[in-house]
């Protein structure tokens, strides 16, 4: 075992950043008897707050100066959403971990209508994702949809004074800083997809940093992993990042409570991608080994790319440009 004593945990300062950053602090002390030191940093997604994710630009938007942190030795490790990790890594950086999974899916808050159906006609629903838009205006094409950016307290604020009648937020980060309001419907699959890695951790170091990587061990959850990895493929495959209409789910049929995958497991993975207006969905499916996840999720983007989903990703990036 690794002879450190301290260890300086890079994050955002977020409620939920903290909390995250928190927990994996707590289970790292707790093992392995360390110091473990919170480094508080803001990104560039954090400093600008009223313009919508989908027209900021550029991927990392979450990440970068965290990732600047470990590159020049300020941090250690990182503890990330992991859906607000960009597919192509910086050189030299790895994300080294993946803790179990929390639910992936999204749920709808209110305070006086409860669930999707209950809404009325126009309806002010708020996210900040075209993913979550694409997909609510397909089951709703009556309501409008606003951008709502911010962090959790945030967010809910607008909702409790009247600027929203709903707004749309993962349910790990509403169960891992238990909030409750008075409604709280799910939106889950197979009905709603959420996206490529919500609800998942991602642990983030240097590569060649085989000490930070022993100290981890403990954490990697082989079912979570095996998930996560499909459904980035598939977002890689599409070239998108969490700013696009693009949404993916992987389950494993056999999985033991602690996340060991079975000999014969069997990996299903469902992908979309939409237009930002709902009124057109390309969804497809595939299954096989969980061992080969990468390239199950770039075999289904590709077919979704065939299938139409291509031709809007292009509209997409070309109104963006």
């Amino acid at each position: 075992m690794s002879a450190m004593k301290t260890l300086t945990i890079a994050t955002r300062g977020s409620r939920l950043a903290l909390w995250q950053a928190e927990h994996i602090k707590a289970r790292l002390e707790e093992r392995h008897g360390l110091i473990c030191e919170l480094l508080v940093l803001k990104t560039r997604g954090d400093v600008i707050l009223d313009v919508p994710l989908s027209k900021v630009g550029g991927k990392g938007l979450f990440v970068k100066e965290i990732e600047e942190a470990l590159l020049d030795g300020r941090a250690d490790l990182a503890v990330h959403s992991m859906k607000d990790v960009p597919m192509q890594l910086p050189e030299g950086l790895v994300l080294g971990a993946t803790p179990k999974r929390e639910n992936p899916a999204d749920l709808l808050l209110s305070f006086q209508h409860d669930g999707l159906a209950a809404l009325p006609k126009g309806a002010r629903v708020g996210t900040s994702s075209l993913r979550r838009q694409a997909q609510l205006l397909a089951l709703r094409p009556d309501i409008t949809v606003l951008s709502l950016r911010g962090n959790v307290d945030t967010r809910i604020r607008k909702l409790r004074e009247g600027e929203f009648d709903a707004i749309i937020m993962a349910a790990a980060g509403i169960n891992r800083l238990e909030i409750s309001l008075p409604f709280m419907s799910p939106l889950e699959p197979p009905a709603f997809l959420p996206a490529a890695g919500q609800g998942a951790l991602g642990i983030e170091f240097k590569a060649d940093r085989s000490d930070v990587a022993e100290l981890l061990g403990f954490l990697n959850h082989p079912e979570t992993f095996a998930r996560v990895e499909a459904e980035r493929a598939f977002l890689a495959g599409l070239e998108g990042g969490c700013q696009v209409p693009i949404a993916a789910y992987a389950v494993l049929n056999e999985c033991t409570e602690h996340g060991t995958i079975a000999p014969k497991a069997v990996l299903t993975l469902e992908g979309l991608v939409g237009d930002v207006l709902g009124k057109e969905i390309i969804r497809r499916s595939v299954q096989g080994d969980p061992s080969q996840a990468r390239a199950l999720g770039l075999a289904l983007a590709q077919e979704v790319k065939d299938a139409g989903g291509g031709a809007i990703l292009r509209d997409l990036y070309g109104a963006a440009s």
